[in-house]
């Protein structure tokens, strides 16, 4: 079911413990949750244009720690993939949100909606699959290779012991998709919860299927492209 629990290529970043890679990796995430929580009532061109560059100086200065993008496969065929995988997942989601979604009645001005959209479309996908695929699934997976391994302390020792560097893209275990799910489902509206479940395990497929975060990122770029696309041109802005 799942390769080994080895990354010979990020064998120099080994002693780099998941406890200390919480920063890089959530860093970003928190942050962007975190303006766009307290700067609420800013003008949102300004509220977006926080984000925009906040976020990518942390990711910037977190470069150095995250793990590869790219796996061994045809890059090319990962981004094919991604953007065929992003087209479902766009549908996929406005299927499963309608049923929850009320009308909205929001209006956006051009400037707010062009900033929405590069940050959706370019930052967002970054450091969510980074965090979902890259940490948080990669974490998931050594604590439950540990357990079924019977080590008591299974979390406590995936947590300060080892590093998602060792990790070999595209291991997975079914406890450690379904964490990465959930934690992606947590992460978005009541309503939305039904769609980023099904979202969050396309997303692991995908990862599993071609062993890199490239195609994710692609396939979530792509989502949140066309979905902005779609939004702003039928009006119906309770999809995004």
């Amino acid at each position: 079911m799942a390769p080994e629990n080895s990354n010979p290529e990020r064998s120099d970043k080994s002693s780099i413990t998941n406890s200390r890679l919480v920063l890089p990796y959530f860093g970003p995430y928190f942050a962007y949750v975190a303006i766009a929580t307290f700067g609420e009532k800013l003008p949102l061109e300004v509220n977006y244009s926080l984000r925009l560059l906040i976020v990518s100086a942390i990711l910037w200065w977190g470069w150095r720690w995250y793990v590869p993008l790219k796996g061994q496969g045809n890059i090319w065929v990962s981004i094919g993939s991604g953007i065929i995988v992003g087209l479902l997942g766009m549908m996929a989601w406005i299927l499963l949100i309608k049923p929850f979604a009320s009308p909205s009645n929001v209006t956006w001005s051009y400037s707010a909606f062009s900033l929405r959209l590069i940050s959706a479309t370019i930052l967002v996908p970054l450091f969510e699959e980074l965090l979902m695929r890259g940490y948080i699934l990669r974490l998931a997976y050594q604590w439950d290779t540990l357990r079924a391994k019977g080590q008591k302390e299974a979390f406590h020792n995936a947590f300060f012991e080892v590093s998602v560097d060792d990790v070999k893209q595209g291991a997975w275990t079914l406890p450690a998709v379904a964490v990465s799910t959930v934690a992606f489902m947590l992460g978005h509206q009541l309503h939305e919860w039904p769609a980023a479940c099904v979202y969050g395990v396309m997303m692991c497929l995908l990862y599993i299927k071609r062993k890199d975060l490239v195609s994710c990122i692609a396939a979530h770029a792509t989502t949140n492209l066309s979905l902005g696309g779609y939004v702003y041109l039928t009006g119906q802005w309770q999809y995004w």
